[in-house]
C-alpha cells in the first residue's frame, strides 16, 4: 500500500479517535457538574455504547495504517538511538501502544458493566495527555533533530 494512502487513512483515523478524546475530556467533563452524577452516567453510559461500536474501527485502521507505515521505517527502528527521528517514532509507537492498553481496558470495563465515573475520567484523561504527546510528536519527528 502507497505511503500517501496509509498517511491519509492513519490522518482521518487519528483524527475521529482524537477529537473524540478531546469532546470527551474539554467539553463532557466541563459539563459534569451543571448535569448531575445520575444525568451524566447516563450520557457516560450512551457514549460507551456508541464507542463500543465505532471506536475499534477506527482504532482498527489507525493501528493498521500505522505498522503499514513503520514498516516502511523499519530500517531507522531498528536502531532506535541513532538518530533524532527513530527515537522520537520509538517514543510515539510506545505511547500509541499505551493509548490502546488504555482504550483495550475501557472497552472491557464498559463492555462489563464495570466502567465506573471516576474510571472514565482517569482513563480519558490520561489518553487525553497521551493523544497529545503523540500529535506532537508526529510533527517533531521531522523537524526536531540533535
Amino acid at each position: 500500500m502507497s505511503h500517501s494512502l496509509l498517511v491519509t487513512l492513519h490522518l482521518f483515523a487519528a483524527i475521529l479517535f482524537v477529537g473524540t478524546v478531546f469532546f470527551e475530556v474539554l467539553i463532557l467533563e466541563g459539563i459534569r457538574k451543571p448535569l448531575g452524577r445520575e444525568a451524566m452516567r447516563n450520557v457516560e453510559l450512551a457514549i460507551g455504547r456508541r464507542a463500543r461500536r465505532i471506536m475499534p474501527f477506527a482504532m482498527i485502521v489507525l493501528f493498521g495504517a500505522g505498522l503499514g507505515m513503520a514498516w516502511q521505517f523499519r530500517e531507522a527502528l531498528a536502531h532506535p538511538f541513532a538518530s533524532s527521528f527513530a527515537t522520537l517514532l520509538w517514543i510515539k509507537i510506545i505511547l500509541a501502544f499505551s493509548v490502546l492498553g488504555h482504550f483495550i481496558t475501557a472497552m472491557t470495563l464498559s463492555g462489563t458493566g464495570k466502567l465506573k465515573s471516576r474510571h472514565f475520567q482517569i482513563i480519558h484523561l490520561s489518553v487525553f495527555c497521551h493523544v497529545i504527546l503523540i500529535v506532537f510528536l508526529a510533527k517533531a519527528m521531522f523537524y526536531l533533530h540533535w
